[in-house]
């Protein structure tokens, strides 16, 4: 393919994101259809279908596309203050357009749509897992968590609370509910003094 096509072919990729985007955005995910992306994008609908199969896996690639920088956690030798602030970012993006509606829009595609959800687990939920995973590995090395603490574990109760609000209830993921979530769980993940 020469320079000229693939840049042509870059740009209407990322313009068929942008009006997949937009289009979710206006009127919901649950109207989304391959018609109206191809007709807001100015393309025909086989250029849509040709690049995503479905409207699903489209969706996921259109959401993935924006930026969700600053997940990945720092090492400052304190782990309740480094998941804090990660927690507090991921808190931010999830909690507001454009990326909190889309996301759950994408988190409901992916009940229905396998392959929805084998990309959004490979691409985004695993690499997030395993940043968190590695910080709680060092800070277990460092001794700031119990040696025997199963981090899978400790990860999932990390998480779930945020889901469960973001999801469920759809109740405010504030600092000060984040702060309450550290807290309970580091009161069963902190070192114990040994026994002898």
């Amino acid at each position: 393919m020469t320079d000229h096509r693939a840049a042509r072919t870059d740009n209407r990729t990322h313009t068929i994101m942008q009006a997949t985007l937009d289009l979710a955005r206006e009127a919901g995910y649950a109207k989304l259809s391959i018609e109206a992306v191809a007709s807001r994008a100015g393309v025909g609908k086989h250029t849509v279908y040709r690049r995503w199969p479905s409207r699903g896996l489209l969706f996921l690639d259109a959401v993935l596309s924006l930026n969700t920088a600053g997940l990945d956690h720092p090492d400052t030798g304190d782990i309740v203050a480094d998941l804090r602030e990660v927690m507090t970012r991921a808190a931010a993006l999830l909690g507001q357009p454009p990326w909190g509606p889309l996301y759950q829009d994408l988190i409901g595609e992916a009940q229905h749509d396998p392959e929805v959800a084998a990309a959004l687990n490979r691409r985004f939920i695993e690499p997030q897992t395993a940043n968190t995973l590695a910080r709680l590995e060092a800070a277990k090395d460092q001794g700031q968590l119990a040696p025997d603490f199963d981090l899978d574990l400790a990860f999932e109760i990390l998480s779930g609370p945020l889901y469960y609000r973001l999801l469920i209830t759809q109740q405010p993921l504030t600092h000060a509910y984040i702060d309450r979530v550290l807290q309970a769980v580091f009161a069963g993940m902190s070192p114990r003094p040994q026994t002898r």
